[in-house]
């Protein structure tokens, strides 16, 4: 395995909100301003930057507006994190997107998984997780910070998941990619698997070649496990954890 240790990059855009106030919302739960790349002024790339990051499954209007509109860029800086404390980094994270939300910022991109949701989506799911437990709050920070699903060749596979102290998930689809309902029945699959890997004591010893089942009544699938190369080690996007993938059903 991998000695590189993941860690939380925030993208925040303010409109209104000026950096100092950012650096002090930061470091109030535990994260910094990188005042070198930080910027009292707007970003023309944001609106692309954020149509990549998934924005559209939940921006408004309203947000897109915001995103053209806003005059300060802040980048957020969390350490790097043992796999043991990721899940609470990043649920601590979480609470501070929503401070910032609330005091002036007006969208925020996770650049360490791509992600980025709209302001009451944020919003929502750093309620969710402020008193959430086990399961519940496994599922409130994978909806919060992996990027899922991505198709890469003939996998489903998402983005993230080393944020939570966790391997990628991805699933065999084949050649083509799946659309309409079987894109949601695969995207559940693979958020049971990822919920299974946060919160089941077997999660952290998954082995190559292991049974899975998605019920006790469903089909029997192996997993296979690897190393990520899809990034390079000193890429936020890089899982030192590596992946767990679901084959096709026996």
């Amino acid at each position: 395995m991998s000695e590189v240790f993941p860690r939380h990059v925030l993208c925040v855009l303010g409109s209104g909100l000026d950096l100092s106030e950012m650096d002090r919302i930061a470091a109030d739960f535990g994260f910094a301003l990188d005042h070198k790349n930080s910027a009292a002024e707007p970003d023309p790339r944001m609106t692309e930057a954020f149509e990549a990051g998934m924005a559209r499954a939940s921006f408004d209007e309203a947000d897109w507006a915001a995103v053209e509109s806003h005059d300060t860029v802040g980048y957020l800086l969390g350490a790097p994190m043992m796999r043991e404390l990721a899940a609470a980094t990043s649920r601590r994270l979480l609470a501070a997107t929503a401070a910032l939300l609330r005091s002036g910022a007006v969208a925020v991109k996770n650049e360490s998984s791509g992600i980025a949701h709209g302001r009451e989506r944020w919003l929502a799911l750093a309620d969710r997780a402020a008193d959430a437990k086990r399961e519940d709050l496994a599922d409130a920070l994978v909806s919060a910070w992996v990027t899922r699903p991505i198709y890469d060749g003939e996998v489903l596979t998402s983005c993230g998941m080393h944020l939570l102290g966790a391997p990628e998930v991805e699933i065999e689809v084949g050649a083509e990619p799946p659309a309409g309902d079987e894109l949601l029945e695969l995207i559940e699959h693979l958020d049971v698997l990822a919920i299974y890997l946060l919160t089941d004591p077997r999660g952290p010893d998954v082995e190559d070649g292991d049974g899975f089942r998605m019920t006790e009544d469903a089909p029997r699938r192996l997993l296979r496990t690897g190393a990520c190369e899809r990034y390079d080690e000193d890429d936020l996007f890089f899982n030192p954890y590596g992946y767990v993938r679901l084959t096709h059903p026996e």
